[in-house]
């Protein structure tokens, strides 16, 4: 079961392609050194996470040899790290984010976006987090660097109903209190919500020093209206229709949009955020490359 929901999310062709590509913090992150990230503090500590059964090539020191002559069987102790990185992956899983279809309808590819970074990221024994909201906190799975968190964050994706408006600064403000200080945080959505409301959530963030990313996921109908014939368009967060032909409103719906995309990004870049925007038509795993990439080189020239 649990690998049947892994598969729903992990792509293992994605994973291949984007394995060899670290995450790192762009500056100094609080907590313990237990790696290449820089931190104001010093020393790493391990604690107790559970058991899982030994396969080979598993380091026979880490077998728990109480359990085994309990249970006959060989069982190895796994620990988290206490590392100085912690990633909070957040999810909108509103109304909205259901448009489009099989792997490109914006929530499917957002998860699948956040499973592969939370994937990566504790691949590389720092810690990961998951978030869910739309009018509100959804779930929130606390961050670690187990393994099994795929397990556990997968499960909370597979819960996602996208049937309620989103109203994000209020669930932004109340996952703040969660997080600690000098952490990254990566927000998915489409950010179909009242800016104007959102930048004081996205500045309190910045305010706590965390390193934060939008990636603002849409789908190719929505960036480039490419429909023809007489269309009946739906809302998806309120119960309006609007039956037209395409032609009629191509650019002012394209200059809207144009509008709005460029308000967001003035946001980030006036509270020094990363936007990344991302088109569901593209392959996840040239997205993320391209990203990883480019964080590598700004990384590099800091």
């Amino acid at each position: 079961m649990s690998r049947t929901i892994l598969s729903r999310y992990l792509d293992p062709a994605t994973l291949s392609r984007v394995a060899k590509r670290h995450v790192e913090p762009r500056g100094l992150v609080m907590g313990n050194l237990a790696g290449a990230h820089k931190s104001p503090m010093a020393g790493f500590a391990v604690e107790f996470a559970g058991h899982r059964e030994y396969v080979p090539g598993d380091e026979p020191r880490h077998i728990d040899w109480r359990l085994y002559f309990t249970r006959d069987r060989y069982f190895i102790k796994q620990y988290e790290m206490e590392t100085n990185f912690v990633c909070h992956l957040i999810l909108d899983i509103s109304a909205s984010m259901r448009y489009g279809d099989a792997d490109q309808q914006k929530l499917s590819y957002a998860a699948s976006m956040a499973a592969t970074l939370g994937f990566s990221i504790a691949q590389q024994n720092d810690k990961v987090s998951l978030a869910t909201f739309d009018d509100c906190v959804r779930g929130f799975i606390p961050p670690s660097n187990s393994m099994a968190q795929m397990i556990r964050m997968s499960s909370l994706l597979d819960e996602a109903d996208p049937v309620d408006k989103t109203n994000m600064a209020v669930c932004l403000n109340e996952l703040a209190g969660r997080m600690q200080r000098r952490e990254i945080v990566m927000i998915f959505s489409d950010f179909f919500t009242d800016l104007d409301d959102l930048e004081p959530a996205l500045q309190l963030l910045r305010f706590n020093q965390h390193e934060v990313v939008l990636f603002q996921v849409m789908h190719h109908d929505e960036v480039a209206f490419e429909f023809d014939g007489m269309v009946r368009f739906d809302g998806l967060e309120d119960p309006d229709q609007y039956l037209t032909q395409p032609d009629d409103i191509r650019q002012g719906y394209l200059d809207a949009v144009a509008e709005f995309r460029a308000k967001l990004a003035d946001i980030c870049q006036r509270n020094r955020i990363e936007h990344v925007e991302v088109d569901t038509s593209r392959d996840i795993a040239e997205v993320l490359i391209d990203y990883l990439n480019h964080r590598s080189l700004l990384n590099r020239g800091r």
